[in-house]
This record gives C-alpha cells, sequence and structure tokens, in this order.
C-alpha cells in the first residue's frame, strides 16, 4: 500500500550488496590511493575550477541586486558591503582537490577496516548514479546518523569512478586545526548554524549553492534533516538548503535536477554513548582536531557491518509535475529575488519529507534493533534487577522478525548462520548496552566512580536513563516499519471502537499530535490509514470491512505489542501536558521548560508513577513544545528576549483528553478546530 514514488526511491534491496572492505583487506591501500580517477561528469556542465566558481557566485545579478539592498537600507557602501560578502564566501566555500581526496582514501581505508566488519554498498544504485550525474546536475541526499556518514559517500564515489560531490558540512568543523583545511579541500563547503535573519549570508550562501546546481559544477550533497540526528530516528526536514537546490528547476535555469535518497544504517554507531548523554542535557563537546584524537580510542572497538543503499536517482521535474505553477516564475526577473508562493513551500516541504520517507523505506533493519524493541517493553527494574530470560528474548525476536518482514522491512539477517547465532553475536556486539550472565540479559549502568557520599536516587535515575535511551535508539532504527500499524493499535486500544471511521480520525488526530516526532507527508493521511490497515490485516491481526476493523483470534499479541511500542511517546508527552497544565505555568521558555520537565520525570519515575525515562529526553521534549506551537496552543511572546511561550492549558488538557480517551472519537469528527 506504499505509493509508487517510495517503490522507486527502493533500488537495490533485493538487489545484491558487496563489501567494499573485502577487496580493501585483500590487495594494498596504496593501489586505491593512486588509481587512476577520470569520472565521466555531467554532460551540460563547462569545466569550471573553484576560483571560477566564486567568482561566478560574486559577480551574479542576484548578489549585486541584495548588495544594493542592504547598502540601502543599512548606510553602508555597496563596495562595503560587497566586502563582507567576500569574506563570507571565503569562509564559506570548498576547495576540492583531488590530491586531498587521495588522502583521505588511504586514511578512510585504514579507519573504516579497524571500525567495521564490512561496508555493503548496492550496486544497482551506484550504477544508476553514475548514469544520472552525465545527464542533469545531481543532489545526494543520504540520512545523517554519525560522524561517520560525513565521507564515506565520497570514498565510495572515488573508488568507483563517480564524480565527487561537494558537501554541506556546519561550520564547527572548519574551526578544527589541520581537519577543517582537509575537509574543505574534501569538498566540504561551511554553513553558519544560526544564520537567523542576516540577509547578505543568506544571499551569498543560497546564491553559492544555486550556481554549483546551475553550472553542474559537481554532485551537490546535504542532509535534508539537517543535523545528525541524535535519537537515531529521522528528524523533521529543514526546507532551506532543499528550496535552493530545486530552485534553478523552478526557474527554468536547468532542464531538470536529479533527487538521489541514499540510506546508511549502522549495526552500531560510534557516537552512541555521547548521543544518549547529550539528550540528558549533558553538553556535546566542541568539535576539535585533540578531541578528535582523544577519541581515537574508537578504533579499538567492533561496530559490525554499515550498509550504504543509494536509492533510486529521482527526477524534480516528474515528481513536480501538477504540483507547482512554473509560470510564476517568469512574472519577474530570474536574477531578482522572489519570496516562495505557499505552493512553492508546500510543494518543497512535500519533496523533502517524501525524501526522508525513502531514506527510512530503504534503511536495513538489524537484528539488535528488534531485540531493543522487545527488550524496552519490560519493565525497566527486570532488565537491571532480575534480568530477562535470554530464551525468551529470542523467541520474541525471532517472532518480530516474523512480523517485519510481513511488514515490508528490509532486514540486516546474516544467512548461513544459526538463528541463535546470530542473537549471541548481536549481545556481544552491544557489550556495552547489555550483557549475558547465567541464561538472563542484563542492562549495563555506567559505574559510577568512588564517592564519599551515597549516590542520591536522582543520580541513578540518570545512569538508568542513559542506558534506556542507548537502547531505544537503536529502537527507533526500525521505528518506521512498524509505525502505522502501531497507531492503528493504538486508537483501537484507546477509543475502544470497531467504526473504521472513529479510527481513522483517531489515527489522524495522533498524526497531528505526533508530526514533529515522526514522518509524515503532508496531504497524505488517508493513505498512511489504509497502510496500516493493510498491513495488520495482511499480519492476520484484525479483520476488515467497508465499516468495521475488528481484533483477530491470533492478533491480541500482535496489537499488544504494537500498542506498547508507541506507549513511551504518549507517557512522555502527557508528562509535558501535565507540567504546562500545573499551576502557575502560564508563560514558559524553552530555556526553564526542559530542567523543569526533567525534574517532574525523574520524580514521577523515582515514585513508580511513570515508566518509561524516555520522557527525560530532551527531544522529546523539544517536539512536544514544537508539536504545541504548531497546533497554536502554545504562542510565542513576541516582546521578549528569550524564546517565551503563552500556554493555553485548556487547549493542552484537551489534547490530554483525547490521547487518554476521555473524550470519544465521535468528538473528533464534529470538532470545529481545524487543528485537530
Amino acid at each position: 500500500m506504499t505509493s509508487t514514488y517510495w517503490d522507486s526511491g527502493r533500488a537495490g534491496l533485493e538487489n545484491e550488496f558487496v563489501d567494499i572492505l573485502e577487496e580493501r583487506r585483500c590487495s594494498s591501500d596504496l593501489g586505491l590511493t593512486f588509481k587512476t580517477f577520470s569520472p565521466s561528469p555531467y554532460k551540460g556542465a563547462p569545466s569550471c575550477s573553484t576560483a571560477e566558481l566564486n567568482k561566478a557566485v560574486l559577480e551574479s545579478q542576484y548578489l549585486r541586486y541584495v548588495a544594493k539592498e542592504i547598502a540601502a537600507e543599512t548606510g553602508k557602501s555597496v563596495e562595503e558591503v560587497r566586502e563582507e560578502a567576500v569574506g563570507i564566501l571565503e569562509e564559506m566555500s570548498q576547495n576540492l582537490q583531488l590530491g586531498f581526496i587521495r588522502l583521505m582514501a588511504f586514511t578512510l581505508s585504514k579507519v573504516l577496516k579497524r571500525l567495521f566488519t564490512s561496508i555493503y554498498i548496492n550496486m544497482e544504485g551506484l550504477n544508476m548514479l553514475q548514469q544520472a550525474v552525465q545527464e542533469s546536475p545531481v543532489i545526494l541526499m543520504p540520512n545523517h546518523r554519525s560522524y561517520v556518514d560525513f565521507l564515506v559517500i565520497s570514498y565510495i564515489l572515488f573508488a568507483f569512478d563517480i564524480p565527487l560531490p561537494v558537501i554541506a558540512a556546519g561550520i564547527p568543523l572548519a574551526g578544527m586545526k589541520m581537519v577543517g583545511e582537509i575537509l574543505r579541500r574534501s569538498g566540504a563547503f561551511f554553513i553558519r548554524r544560526a544564520i537567523g535573519s542576516d540577509k547578505l549570508y543568506w544571499a551569498v550562501l543560497s546564491e553559492y549553492v544555486k550556481t554549483i546546481v546551475k553550472n553542474g559544477f559537481a554532485p551537490l550533497e546535504f542532509y535534508v534533516e539537517g543535523l545528525r540526528s541524535r535519537t537515531l530516528k529521522s528528524l523533521i526536514p529543514k526546507l532551506g538548503m532543499m528550496h535552493m537546490v530545486v530552485e534553478p528547476y523552478f526557474k527554468g535555469e536547468v532542464y531538470d535536477v536529479t533527487l538521489v535518497p541514499i540510506s546508511i544504517s549502522y549495526d552500531r554507531v560510534l557516537e552512541e554513548s555521547l548521543l544518549a548523554h547529550e539528550l540528558l542535557g549533558i553538553p556535546k563537546p566542541k568539535e576539535s582536531t585533540m578531541g578528535l584524537l582523544k577519541a581515537s580510542k574508537v578504533l579499538q572497538e567492533d561496530y559490525g557491518c554499515m550498509h550504504v543503499n543509494f536509492g533510486r536517482p529521482m527526477s524534480v521535474r516528474q515528481l513536480c509535475q501538477g504540483k507547482i505553477n512554473r509560470c510564476q516564475y517568469n512574472l519577474i526577473p530570474r536574477d531578482l529575488p522572489l519570496k516562495p508562493s505557499a505552493e512553492t513551500q508546500a510543494c518543497v516541504s512535500w519533496l523533502a519529507h517524501l525524501m526522508v520517507r525513502i531514506q527510512e523505506e530503504g534503511s536495513l533493519t538489524s537484528p539488535w534493533s528488534l531485540m531493543a524493541c522487545q527488550l524496552l517493553q519490560a519493565p525497566t527494574t527486570a532488565l537491571t534487577e532480575e534480568g530477562l530470560l535470554w530464551h525468551q528474548l529470542t523467541e520474541k525476536t525471532l517472532w518480530l522478525r516474523k512480523l517485519a518482514l510481513e511488514f515490508g522491512a528490509h532486514l540486516n539477517w546474516p544467512g548461513q548462520v544459526s538463528d541463535s547465532d546470530v542473537m549471541s553475536s548481536t549481545v556481544d556486539l552491544h557489550g556495552s548496552i547489555v550483557h549475558r550472565k547465567a541464561g538472563r540479559v542484563y542492562l549495563v549502568q555506567e559505574e559510577q566512580p568512588e564517592r564519599r557520599r551515597p549516590i542520591k536516587p536522582e543520580e541513578d535515575v540518570m545512569r538508568t536513563a542513559a542506558a534506556v535511551l542507548m537502547l531505544a535508539s537503536y529502537r527507533n532504527q526500525c521505528l518506521h516499519v512498524f509505525l502505522r500499524p502501531a497507531m492503528l493499535a493504538t486508537a483501537m486500544h484507546v477509543t475502544k471502537s470497531t467504526q473504521r471511521d472513529e479510527l481513522a480520525a483517531f489515527f489522524c488526530f495522533l498524526q497531528d499530535v505526533f508530526s514533529n516526532e515522526f514522518i509524515f507527508i503532508p496531504g497524505k493521511s488517508s493513505q498512511d490509514f489504509e497502510e496500516a490497515c493493510f498491513l495488520l490485516k495482511k499480519s492476520g491481526a484484525v479483520h476488515i470491512s467497508q465499516q468495521e476493523v475488528t481484533v483477530s483470534d491470533a492478533g491480541r499479541e500482535v496489537l499488544s505489542f504494537l500498542q506498547a511500542l508507541l506507549q513511551p511517546f504518549i507517557d512522555s508527552y502527557q508528562v509535558m501536558f501535565r507540567y504546562l497544565c500545573e499551576d502557575g505555568v502560564n508563560v514558559c521558555s524553552e530555556k526553564h521548560f526542559l530542567p523543569a520537565v526533567r525534574n517532574l520525570a525523574t520524580k514521577l519515575i523515582l515514585s513508580g508513577e511513570l515508566h518509561t525515562y524516555e520522557a527525560l529526553s530532551s527531544d522529546t521534549q523539544k517536539n512536544v513544545l514544537s508539536a504545541l506551537r504548531r497546533l497554536e496552543t502554545v504562542t510565542k511572546l513576541r516582546a521578549t528576549e528569550q524564546n517565551e511561550f503563552r500556554v493555553n492549558k485548556a487547549a493542552v488538557r484537551r489534547i490530554d483528553d483525547i490521547l487518554s480517551g476521555k473524550i470519544p472519537p465521535q468528538m473528533l469528527q464534529t470538532t470545529p478546530d481545524a487543528k485537530l
């Protein structure tokens, strides 16, 4: 029940993956480093050096126009503004050099062989990419789960003689001594994190990106999610860069633009502990060369396999047919700034969400990801104190493997190995999170340094939370497989209804509330509901008629698992709703909201009232605020320096009551509130 566009993005999943490290282990790394590199470039592109690219940006009519506007607004001379633009471009621009790519290829060969047992790539997707780069400007769009993502695509393209990309990177990387310059010469261009309303910076960045696309200078690679995901699940896409790369097509400056979604999947992520601690409010270490050298101890660890799945190249021209009227761009000269119309913004948002969904569809689910789903459904005390019976965990994981396959998941499950060996080696690989002892599995908790004073209960909660959030991050890697059926299972559990229209209304309500938590393509609610019905029926969990969805005799186990899968998110959101509805909380700022909610969640965990540690995650807390702002139940106060929000408690309580089943689904169908 997936759309044709999703299907078209799933290249290579049924085809053979090739381990590119196998050859590296059998041959000299110097052979790769000094190999002949003669890729076939974009046919329509004139050869262009980095200096010529930068000159074209600075001399563009668009930048001249914006410089005059800014000069008139600020009282500066046009020459002063242009000097600022030169400085911005120098800070930003890449300086791709083949010699440095060769150096990176040699270094990465050494590092990747130490970190991973295998790096699998799908050859069919790579062959299609090789063809696509010759025919139109190509945009590479990988998901972002680890720092390893950053240069691995370039490494693969170099090995297979495909033009090297220029890569959008965060400005902190540029500040790393030596490393920043090596990255710049390997194709990275650096973007400030907080651009705000800096009109000149936006103009230089957008013109730089659009010139790369228009000239076909090189494939352009960027992370549509914007940031590395700290929870290992997909993030809501950022639309700024997406708009920049497709605008040359909208304006008719290129015939077409090709988008290539790339799904990178890890058995084990290098930063697993760091990410969990960041979610608990421990600041991320500043990127530095010294920090990189200190992190070299990770080379002693085993991180299993990595899969890089190149999706089918997708034409923006075909995707946007009937979705956007390009005539609007003929009304003013191409070189003048044009505020995107609501139609353009909706189209770009749709494209960005589609790319993230295809990334999800193209990812591979590991045995550990399925095991994490089952471990998290056990009481935390069972994991930390009594342990979970190994044979039970094995049985449940194998049951879940069958369900995942019925739901269309692509599994990274080793063949020619017994299931018990797969399970044992999986637990061994993740010894930093769980360990086996006397036929039971226990959660590993950080050892506390010796102290004179006893550990406070709150500190103990944080120790357990770090381990639980690491486990949750691996569950999140396969959440997209079960999400839609889980939402329908939750609708059935909360509403106690069997009526299709009532379940559909509650399903859409869940999508509204969780649209900052999970990826839903705008305007596809009814298709998502039908997909959930189809998958639950396929698995034998429900019977479906035109009017009703009813549980089958064999379906209770499936529905119970799926409902429990979504429960930590519902519980976490309800903790935050509870805080916002407390007396005295009429205005809140994000700065105070996060620690206050964390304190409340900690108290509720200690009292036994709350059973999920995921309520302590700062990403979940921020998603709740974003959701409530989108639903207009929390509104930003304009007059304050800090991000402060006024809380509409009645509206927050109403959302909470619907989630709890206190408001029947019939009310959702007749509510005048368009948002809910």
